[in-house]
């Protein structure tokens, strides 16, 4: 992605410092992330670095190309391929390589298995067939399937298996243990932080409405995203986040692409550059996510993960911005407490919602900003105009 950032505008010092005060935005980006974190944090916002993808280098296709090697030579019985992606970039790989059309070949002599519609489309796109595909898009449910058809034992059945940058060890594992003869082919990663599961934190601070935006620089990182929240069973909260909390931003038409399949209306930038990106990101998040509402305790605005009453400066834990949050959107319509509780944990707990009602009321300057209505529920106190 060749660019500038000359496209961030004219805007320096302090006032482009508190530009993105007070928001967070997640970025998975791994090529050039240092110069979109970097321009993020200039302008004040906390920056989730989770990169989600990197492509192996070609000197690194040469495992890749062995892999392939392998699988022709030893015609597998049952192939699972995992992502479409991942299809697509071995298919690739083979066909520089000249083995192509025997892997092909090879493929088409074995029983196909996908796990999920993309991945299906893959496969025929390159001309072949599968016999079965996960009803859920998880890897786990895709071996059930395997398992099953087969008795429940692969005994000397030659299994070759397209990975994933987010491989279920345990899913390999449940292979092996049913007597497969396992080959496993990586035609990409996904950076794994040593020490920490930066993807699984991000997906989970999405979920958890933690998050102003999440920026995508590549089309293979969004579906790397959302087949990681598959596999931590999260991915429909993930997307209800992403429709409801948390917007997200693409580079460019090619990247939304996926976003936009699964029903979401990314933010896509005229031009389709990283400058560009970042300008629009903090136009949108400075210009159009900062409200205003009066109180009988003076102004309160939202600004992202920052909360400021008559001018100063609140630090809310996490549950209690939430339920404010919820509360601010009404503009002091009453909220019903099933829908705060639901906010707090799928559950619904009712002793959960008092206990986070009252430590909100405790860290506000008045705790009479934030009201009951006997029966009904919640409402912030406003003045009317």
């Amino acid at each position: 992605m060749s660019t500038t950032l000359a496209e961030e505008g004219p805007t320096r010092g302090a006032e482009l410092e508190s530009l993105l005060k007070g928001f967070r935005v997640g970025v998975t980006a791994h090529r050039r992330a240092e110069d979109l974190i970097e321009a993020l944090e200039r302008r004040g916002a906390e920056v989730l670095h989770a990169p989600v993808l990197t492509i192996a280098p070609v000197d690194q296709d040469l495992g890749v190309i062995e892999d392939t090697r392998r699988t022709i030579a030893v015609r597998p019985d049952i192939c699972i391929v995992t992502t479409a992606y991942g299809m697509r970039r071995w298919t690739d790989v083979a066909d520089a390589a000249g083995l192509g059309d025997d892997l092909r070949e090879a493929l088409g002599a074995a029983a196909l298995y996908v796990r999920g519609p993309k991945a299906r489309g893959a496969v025929r796109a390159a001309g072949l067939a599968d016999v079965g595909i996960s009803h859920d898009e998880t890897t786990a449910t895709l071996v059930d399937l395997v398992l099953r058809e087969g008795g429940g034992r692969l005994d000397g059945r030659r299994v070759v298996v397209q990975l994933h940058g987010y491989t279920d060890a345990a899913q390999l594992d449940r292979l092996r243990r049913a007597g497969a003869e396992l080959i496993t082919v990586a035609p990409y990663r996904w950076v794994r932080p040593e020490g920490e599961d930066r993807l699984a934190r991000l997906i989970e601070a999405v979920c958890a409405g933690e998050l102003d935006v999440v920026t995508f620089t590549s089309a293979p990182a969004v579906d790397a995203l959302f087949s990681a929240a598959h596999e931590l069973g999260l991915h429909s909260q993930l997307l209800a986040a992403f429709r409801q909390r948390v917007a997200t931003a693409a580079v460019g038409p090619v990247t939304a692409a996926p976003l936009q399949a699964a029903g979401l209306h990314p933010w896509v930038p005229d031009r389709f550059r990283m400058g560009a990106l970042i300008k629009l990101v903090t136009d949108n998040l400075s210009r159009r996510q900062i409200r205003r509402l009066e109180t009988p305790s003076g102004p309160v605005e939202l600004r992202g993960r920052t909360l400021t009453v008559a001018g100063e400066e609140l630090c809310l834990p996490p549950a209690a911005m939430l339920l404010f949050r919820a509360l601010f959107d009404a503009g002091g319509a009453v909220v019903p407490r099933d829908s705060l509780a639901r906010l707090l944990s799928q559950s619904g707990s009712s002793h959960a919602l008092d206990m986070a009602v009252n430590r909100l009321r405790n860290a506000l300057p008045s705790a009479d900003l934030v009201q009951t209505v006997v029966k009904r529920g919640y409402r912030l106190q406003v003045e009317r105009r």
